[in-house]
């Protein structure tokens, strides 16, 4: 799918450490600041545990999982706009992603250096999110200027534009980001997504706290909370120092006592993969049988001729139908023939739109 969530924030808050804890790839990690510089990029599994029990079921000869793409992007300081620190590589390397993942330091250690002296994650949220915004808005000031014009020369396509251009920018010159500003209809949506501005990413906000802190969370993530609490964006409770030692576990059931003693049914980093799939929009169908039991991504609204093409193009060109069944009724009947029989399995055409879980089968002609 090539979508990209970026691991942002400012410098030795953790997110190196949470990109090694969750990707396949690995990022030096270390106490000072600018330990990352070039963007690290790995591809991690999607834990699924539908995917389990199809496996369970199907006893098949393979599995295999649905993947997402972690970007671990060079820490942000005041000033990046300006070029400070890293600024200008770090903007360019979070606008080539699809959605962030805000790292905030929400513990106190006076062993880990902070790059402003103390621990304020609002404070530090705010650093980043105004880089970024300053930086929306040469973006928005620069395009606002080229449409009014062409609007004012009869172009219908530079007025709509210049409309929400002015939006974006009362909400940026007011500290805000470009998320935040409502779209109107269809039309809006698809320029807001061909203009890429910064702020208008999705983004989940990760609050890296200390051990004792990893369950149920603590002042600072209650402050997070009520930062953000007008912003369309998730929060997460993550422990990265406690994810760093549950990845170094082999085997299984430690890593469960583990967990049972921290007060956590799954790790965070489990949560944290789970919901950067979300994040960026993505769904998940399946096929399943002896052979393999698959997990396939899609877009979120996509239609069934869509979803033929990820298994193969000639699937999507010569797409006649789909035969769908629905995760809950396969693990009731536990075969298709079963579910076939019970009345169970759908036919689906080129309009049906794909639901997260479902089991298909596609008949195409090329």
């Amino acid at each position: 799918m090539s979508l990209k969530c970026g691991i942002v924030g400012l410098p030795n808050v953790g997110k190196s450490t949470l990109f090694n804890c969750v990707s396949s790839g690995k990022a030096q990690s270390a106490n000072f600041p600018f330990c990352t510089i070039e963007p690290n990029l790995g591809s991690t599994n999607v834990p699924d545990k539908r995917l389990e029990v199809l496996t369970d079921i199907c006893k098949p000869q393979r599995t295999i999982p649905a993947t997402v793409d972690i970007v671990d992007i060079a820490g942000l300081v005041k000033g990046a706009s300006r070029g400070e620190g890293l600024g200008n590589q770090f903007l360019a390397n979070i606008r080539e992603c699809d959605a962030i993942l805000h790292v905030l330091r929400c513990f106190d250690d006076g062993n880990v250096v902070h790059v402003d002296g103390s621990v304020d994650p609002v404070r530090d949220k705010e650093v980043v999110d105004t880089e970024l915004q300053i930086k929306d808005l040469e973006t928005v000031d620069n395009r606002l200027s080229k449409c009014i014009k062409a609007a004012q020369a009869g172009d219908k396509e530079s007025k709509k534009l210049a409309e929400l251009l002015k939006r974006y920018k009362a909400a940026l010159e007011q500290g805000k980001s470009c998320r935040s500003v409502a779209l109107l209809n269809d039309d809006e949506v698809q320029l807001a997504h061909d203009l890429f501005l910064l702020t208008n990413k999705p983004v989940l906000y990760v609050c890296n706290v200390d051990d004792a802190s990893a369950a149920t969370g603590n002042a600072y993530v209650e402050a997070v909370k009520e930062a953000v609490k007008d912003e369309n964006a998730g929060i997460l409770i993550i422990s990265a120092r406690t994810e760093a030692d549950i990845a170094e576990m082999e085997d299984y059931e430690d890593r469960r006592m583990f967990l049972e003693e921290m007060g956590l049914e799954e790790s965070g980093v489990v949560r944290l993969i789970q919901e950067a799939y979300k994040l960026l929009g993505l769904r998940t169908f399946f096929t399943a049988g002896a052979d393999e039991c698959r997990a396939w991504t899609i877009h979120a609204g996509d239609k069934a001729p869509r979803a033929a093409g990820v298994i193969h193009t000639d699937f999507e060109k010569g797409f006649i139908r789909a035969e769908v069944i629905k995760y809950e009724d396969f693990v009731q009947y536990r075969t298709e023939a079963a579910v076939r029989a019970a009345g169970k399995m759908g036919v689906e055409g080129k309009d049906y739109v794909v639901q997260d879980g479902d089991i298909m089968h596609f008949l195409f002609n090329v």
